[in-house]
């Protein structure tokens, strides 16, 4: 199956937090979709990583996902090497997607600067002939994706641009909420507490899709990081602000 948009995550619930708002909305828009999971998450304070291969089964079918894919990556441990960089141009010469979506280029988790690093290097990488790759006995022909874009996560980051998630913010939540081990519940607890199983953290996540949201006059927005220039065809592109 073709991609239309590949959203990659260093450890699952990475891209609920983040852009699975834009997945919806272009999901709605009749694209192909799909989420690649870089680790299993084994590290996590809380859950395990079978909880949390269940939570984000839940997750992509709240999302309706055409592809969910974990690479098995070690958590923590994982390095921006050939080796690496091979897995991840398989799945994107595998999947063709047109946008990869991407871990923030800096953040409070080490791990997400450096999985940022790694697929934007893949995605180049992957449309290079020389490199061979083999999915099911069969040479992978060479793709590159026409845009990578990071999505911001923890830390406050500028966004390049925002694009407007209102119409499936609900959708989202249920999406992030399916991680009952990480996030706050009324479950009883299932483990101690962490920076982001507090109440608290959930509701910053709300607040900054509000603020991002302000930023072009509506609700609810989701925020990305380019080094490509986007391109637009005519002035209609532009969503029309409130003045």
């Amino acid at each position: 199956m073709k991609l239309d948009v590949m959203a990659f995550g260093v450890h699952p619930d990475d891209v609920e937090l983040s852009c699975s708002g834009v997945l919806l909305v272009e999901k709605k828009n009749g694209k192909n979709t799909g989420i690649i999971d870089l680790t299993a998450g084994e590290l996590g304070t809380r859950g395990t990583a079978e909880t949390r291969q269940a939570e984000a089964t839940e997750a992509a079918a709240i999302l309706g996902v055409d592809v969910r894919k974990n690479l098995l990556m070690a958590d923590g441990f994982f390095k921006n090497d050939e080796a690496h960089q091979r897995k991840i141009i398989s799945v994107i010469r595998q999947y063709k997607p047109e946008i990869i979506l991407c871990n923030a280029p800096e953040d409070r988790h080490p791990d997400h600067g450096r999985s940022s690093k790694l697929v934007a290097n893949a995605a180049f990488l992957s449309g290079l002939r020389k490199i061979e790759t083999v999915f099911e006995n069969e040479v992978q022909h060479a793709w590159r994706p026409k845009y990578v874009f990071r999505y911001i996560q923890d830390r406050m980051l500028k966004p390049d641009f925002v694009i407007d998630i209102t119409d499936v913010f609900e959708q989202k939540i249920d999406a992030i909420k399916a991680y009952k081990t990480q996030f706050h519940t009324e479950q009883p607890a299932n483990g101690p507490q962490t920076y982001i199983s507090t109440p608290d953290f959930l509701d910053s996540v709300i607040y900054r899709h509000k603020w991002f949201g302000k930023m072009i006059g509506v609700k609810y927005a989701e925020g990305f990081i380019t080094e490509k220039t986007p391109g637009l065809k005519n002035f209609d592109a532009f969503i029309k602000l409130d003045t």
